[in-house]
């Protein structure tokens, strides 16, 4: 899956995991990448070692959004591809979850999507073409301790499949990609909630595939690339679960 020698990218949540990942998988497939994070001195690290751009920007707050938006237009030439992969978990039980911690996971991934994809849309129905990738999770299916999360994350497939129907006509595909266990920071820190070592919760996940190990963020990288790619030119509105066939 190559053939990204003239399209521009832009991966949120980019400094790190999945998103450092998928980044360094479009650049190696052609692509020129603009990384957007919370954290502008990592996500510019990254870019730096690609050729691209990477940008400090809250993608919870519209105006930023624009704003980083409009500078990648104005620095790179334009907008092909954008991979919203911002996250945060704020993991506990219903009983003991705060209000905060469920406006800030719902903020981040679905209004921070909302954003994103509603500023790059205008440029993409311009050109007539244009690939969007939502990262959802096996917990849009349900997880204990993550009721704000699993909802964020199945919200986004409603999400993904409605801007199918509606971008569609424009040349536009909107597909999602749901990852089972991957180590990354963020799992890291699910299993000191839990009470283990990142080791001992790997472990656990790998028993629970039929493939017998936990992903990396490269497994995810690889799905994303191919709903980037021309080759998924008739794909759309769908949601791939990279998960080690865990979800079976």
């Amino acid at each position: 899956m190559s053939g990204l020698d003239t399209r521009i990218a832009v991966v949120t949540g980019g400094a790190r995991g999945i998103g450092a990942a998928t980044a360094r998988r479009l650049t190696r497939d052609g692509a020129r990448v603009a990384l957007l994070d919370l954290d502008g001195e990592a996500a510019a690290s990254v870019a730096g070692e690609l050729g691209g751009i990477g940008l400090a920007c809250d993608v919870t707050d519209p105006a930023a959004v624009d704003a980083a938006l409009n500078r990648v237009v104005d620095e790179l030439g334009g907008l092909d591809i954008v991979v919203n992969n911002a996250g945060v978990t704020r993991d506990n039980l219903l009983f003991k979850m705060t209000e905060s911690d469920w406006d800030t996971v719902i903020g981040v991934h679905l209004k921070g999507a909302f954003n994103v994809t509603k500023a790059a849309q205008a440029h993409l129905v311009a050109k007539r073409y244009g690939r969007i990738i939502n990262l959802s999770s096996v917990s849009a299916l349900g997880n204990r301790g993550q009721a704000n999360y699993a909802a964020a994350k199945m919200g986004l497939q409603g999400f993904t499949r409605t801007l199918a129907i509606e971008l569609g006509p424009f040349g536009i595909t909107v597909n999602a990609v749901a990852p089972g266990f991957v180590v990354t920071e963020m799992t890291d820190a699910t299993a000191r909630r839990l009470g283990l070592t990142p080791a001992q919760l790997q472990e656990a996940s790998a028993q629970a595939a039929p493939v017998r190990r936990v992903g990396t963020p490269e497994d995810i990288a690889n799905a994303i690339a191919f709903f980037a790619s021309d080759g998924a030119s008739f794909v759309t509105g769908q949601t791939l679960y990279v998960d080690g066939g865990a979800k079976l």
